[in-house]
């Protein structure tokens, strides 16, 4: 009921390209797909170390790696004026990245 009062309101999550703007709408949609993806490499390190395939020194660069591509991420948003929640990117029925 909600998403059909915000379609008819026009309400949306989805990101409109402003030519004021273009620059923060292109880096919240680079960097949203940034995160996601760190996100699925982080899912997958959680895989890897719980079947036992990865050795103590490689967990802790693993984990070392994805810290730092987090902050990363998140000081580029800030330049950006971006926060954590602008970077969640909607994907319809699938719902949202963050």
């Amino acid at each position: 009921m909600q998403q059909t009062i915000d379609r008819i309101a026009g309400v949306t999550d989805r990101i409109a390209l402003d030519p004021d703007t273009v620059e923060q709408d292109l880096a919240r949609l680079v960097l949203g797909l940034m995160a996601f993806l760190r996100q699925l490499m982080e899912l997958q390190a959680i895989r890897r170390m719980e079947a036992g395939t990865l050795s103590a020194d490689q967990e802790e660069k693993l984990g070392t790696t994805l810290m730092k591509a987090e902050a990363a991420i998140h000081d580029l948003a800030r330049k950006f004026g971006l926060t954590a929640d602008d970077l969640s990117l909607d994907l319809g029925p699938l719902g949202k990245t963050i």
